[in-house]
């Protein structure tokens, strides 16, 4: 007990063999279910410029896009209470029902941000109708990472933990940002110029329902997680834990503690790259939307890739070594790749260079899920690793927030961005050298 205790995991046996139609169900429902998540929180990082004219309305174009940021950050703040909430539900009563609960919840929230009234139209009140409405979502939003971050891991076979890890939280992650995209271009397109400005931007939040619609066809073939309900089967010997958030705050506070060193760095990574390119694209490099949605589609893609290398790499390699290798390469390259970018002189330059910073920064996080994974037992793996991620998410999301309030105007965005990735990623590379090697611990 002492060894668990100190650790948070304990060494693997032999699982049972699973099915593989619950392999595929649950490998489909998380990832999915992370991808339509994602997509209604890149909805608004897409349509950012536009917000920050209609509901948080200044003289200083930085100070718009902080405030739009800012209530972005507001959603993040929310998610370690889902979390809380939505991941002791899960451990106490099964990782299937929370996840169709949550992801309904974040559909229907999405959705009707696009019948919201604007400044112009109501005053200062549509800017408060609009924050509260962020935080609504952002409680259903955490409770999505709590079931779709264990119940695909738990479900796949060993040797694929790490893969299944890249695949759902960056694989998701990118799916997420690619359904946004292609809404985003076909969206200016059926409403070009001011017209987006008019409708454009409430048919890209009414498009978040289809994903609480697709969510309840892909969960009908949905299973429950083996290990939860092999736990299940033990409640005789005390193996349930009652109290998941209170036992996680207790017995597993120093974990939960080194576990953010990690997971700031990977939600860091992936808020400067993935979800700050449509604002530095739009405002430092000022494309066009049709490049823009063109650049968005490649950085997609890149990202589903990195987050499947780096993820499996961590299997072959472990998680350790694979995170202190990436957060090298992240000190390096970020800084480099955001200067470059800010200096590309034809598309084809931003192209590369976007593709490099996005692979970069995804690849980051890609193992996160399954670490944290293993750093908690099955009794409360939802509420840890739910936890886990919204906390380190949370911070992580911030960052675009603070670097354009500390950039001061848009010719300093690059130089900021650089400083603000140097030190992320310092800490990162000190806590993957903390961390113990847990490949291998999910049971």
């Amino acid at each position: 007990m002492s060894n668990a205790v100190s650790t948070g995991v304990v060494r693997e046996t032999e699982p049972k063999k699973t099915e593989n139609k619950q392999i595929v169900s649950a490998t489909a429902a998380s990832l999915l279910g992370w991808s339509f998540d994602l997509y209604d929180l890149f909805i608004l990082l897409y349509v950012t410029p536009t917000i920050g004219k209609l509901f948080f309305p200044t003289t200083n174009p930085t100070l718009s896009l902080a405030a739009v940021y800012a209530s972005f950050a507001v959603t993040l703040l929310m998610r370690p209470l889902g979390s809380a909430v939505f991941g002791s539900y899960a451990d106490k009563h099964g990782r299937k029902n929370a996840m169709t609960v949550a992801i309904i919840g974040v559909g229907l929230s999405t959705a009707v941000f696009g019948l919201l009234p604007t400044v112009p139209q109501i005053g200062l009140f549509a800017a408060l109708l609009f924050l509260l409405l962020r935080l609504v979502q952002g409680v259903f939003v955490g409770g999505v990472v709590a079931s779709t971050h264990t119940i695909g891991t738990e479900s796949a076979p060993p040797k694929w933990r790490g893969l299944m890890s890249g695949l759902i939280g960056g694989g998701g992650a990118g799916l997420g940002a690619l359904f946004a995209s292609i809404a985003f271009m076909v969206v200016s397109a059926l409403f070009p110029g001011e017209a987006f400005e008019g409708w454009g931007w409430r048919v890209m939040f009414f498009t978040g329902i289809l994903g609480s619609v697709a969510g309840l066809f892909v969960f009908r073939t949905l299973e429950e997680s083996p290990l939860w309900t092999e736990m299940k089967k033990n409640e005789n010997q005390n193996v349930v834990e009652q109290k998941p958030v209170k036992a996680l705050f207790t017995t597993y506070s120093k974990i939960l503690l080194v576990n953010l060193m990690i997971v700031i760095g990977g939600g860091s990574g992936y808020y400067l790259t993935a979800g700050f390119i449509p604002t530095f694209l739009n405002v430092v490099n000022k494309v066009s939307s049709a490049t823009l949605s063109g650049v968005l589609i490649a950085a997609s893609i890149a990202t589903i890739i990195a987050a499947m290398i780096a993820g499996h790499l961590s299997e072959v390699y472990g998680r350790k070594k694979v995170f202190m290798v990436v957060g090298l390469l992240n000190v390096i390259g970020l800084p480099y790749f955001y200067l470059s970018l800010a200096d590309a002189g034809s598309v084809t330059a931003i192209y590369f260079y976007v593709v490099c910073l996005v692979f970069l920064g995804n690849a980051a996080y890609a193992p996160v899920l399954i670490f944290l994974n293993e750093r908690f037992p099955t009794s409360i793996r939802s509420t840890g690793t739910g936890l886990s991620w919204n906390m380190g998410f949370a911070i992580g999301g911030m960052m675009p927030t603070f670097v354009t309030l500390a950039s001061g105007t848009v010719d300093n965005i690059p130089h900021t961005l650089m400083y603000f990735a140097i030190v992320i990623y310092l800490v990162y590379i000190v806590g993957s050298v903390i961390i113990p090697e847990t490949k291998g611990r999910l049971r």
